[in-house]
């Protein structure tokens, strides 16, 4: 169900350019005269120009592969309320930074029929629409939308809907202590799974609640889908262990099931699911075949009203948000190639993902799709 996680760069400088004088190899040209002979590239080449040295600064960069968003892309961006914002030239340069794969922030990249899907922030995705266009740097992949950078996790939450842990995070003021951590991974339960637990959120404490939050942080590791396997245990924040199920397709943390996977945020990943896990009841087994797991907090019922950890956050913006891409979109790409693990070693490749790629390795990857 959950496919490969190919690493994208966090490089020092920032993105896009590769200086002419760099055309090195016979017949190659340098990004700056791909981008100049590419008419569906001008406005990317425009982003270049607009940040003063960023192509001269760039013009060392080699072995990378550049999602370069089309003109169409630009326009479609620029018209949103999300590219209005970007009147600044550090958030151009990072968001062009955000484009190159090198070894760092990543996006999840999946086959939808003959075509490749890049999967960046709030699981907004983009197509390739041109592919292979080699560069004396590396090779650029035309993309049909702008990737977006993942946020905080705050910010990701609420946008996903998740105001339940939006809340409880607020008051167990531990926003800024998930956020400021680094390399984590959360399992965030959805609304649904605080209202089946309700009547027991009144009764409370704050160490309660602490207790119940930090024990769905796994802190130093960025989990993500395809590296969850059968039978393995993670360390949370709170002190215990989670134990990771594998049935099929499906992934489970302790009785809880993971619906959405691989949202990604600043420090690290998010996976959402379908139960508030109890550090004080870790034996209960999932329910593979059940289409909603049973609470973990014995005697606990059901509410629909969840104002107490609610009030004040805000409502998402529907557009915001995107959709994970379903099990029969994620064919693996033929010819893919990752670093870690052999085969079989994780879940998604036991249904034929694509390898999980070395996350702080350096290096380009080339997808046959």
């Amino acid at each position: 169900m959950y496919r490969q996680l190919f690493s994208v760069a966090a490089l020092a400088a920032t993105a896009f350019a590769q200086n002419a004088t760099n055309s090195t190899g016979e017949g190659t040209p340098s990004l700056t005269d791909l981008l100049s002979s590419t008419e569906s590239l001008s406005s990317l080449r425009t982003a270049v120009e607009s940040v003063p040295g960023l192509g001269e600064m760039l013009g060392s960069a080699m072995n990378v592969t550049v999602l370069a968003p089309s003109n169409e892309a630009f326009e479609m961006f620029m018209s949103s309320a999300r590219g209005q914002s970007f009147n600044d030239e550090d958030a151009i340069q990072a968001l062009l930074n955000y484009h190159i794969i090198n070894g760092g922030q990543v996006v999840q990249a999946v086959m939808q029929g003959e075509n490749v899907v890049f999967y960046s922030g709030l699981l907004n995705n983009a197509t390739v629409t041109e592919a292979d266009q080699e560069f004396t740097g590396g090779v650029v992949h035309v993309i049909d939308r702008v990737l977006t950078i993942p946020r905080n996790v705050s910010s990701t939450a609420t946008s996903a809907g998740l105001s339940a842990v939006v809340g409880a995070l607020r008051q167990a003021e531990l926003v800024d202590t998930v956020q400021s951590l680094s390399d984590v991974t959360i399992f965030a339960p959805n609304n649904s799974a605080f209202n089946s637990i309700g009547s027991a959120i009144s009764n409370l404490t704050m160490e309660n609640l602490t207790s119940i939050l930090t024990y769905h942080v796994v802190n130093g590791t960025v989990a993500y889908s395809s590296m969850l396997e059968n039978d393995m245990t993670v360390p949370s924040l709170a002190g215990g262990e989670l134990r990771i199920s594998v049935e099929g397709t499906d992934i489970f943390v302790n009785s809880a099931k993971v619906l959405i996977p691989n949202v990604l945020v600043a420090n690290g990943v998010i996976h959402v699911i379908d139960n508030v896990l109890n550090p004080n009841n870790t034996e209960t087994e999932p329910d593979t075949a059940a289409e909603v797991q049973t609470p973990a907090f014995e005697g606990a019922t059901s509410t629909d009203n969840l104002g107490s950890l609610t009030s004040g956050v805000p409502t998402p913006t529907s557009a915001e948000f995107g959709a994970a891409p379903t099990p029969a979109e994620e064919a693996p790409a033929e010819g893919s190639e990752g670093a870690e693990g052999g085969e079989g070693s994780g879940a998604g490749k036991k249904e034929g993902a694509m390898a999980l790629a070395a996350l702080f390795a350096a290096g380009g990857f080339y997808m046959n799709a």
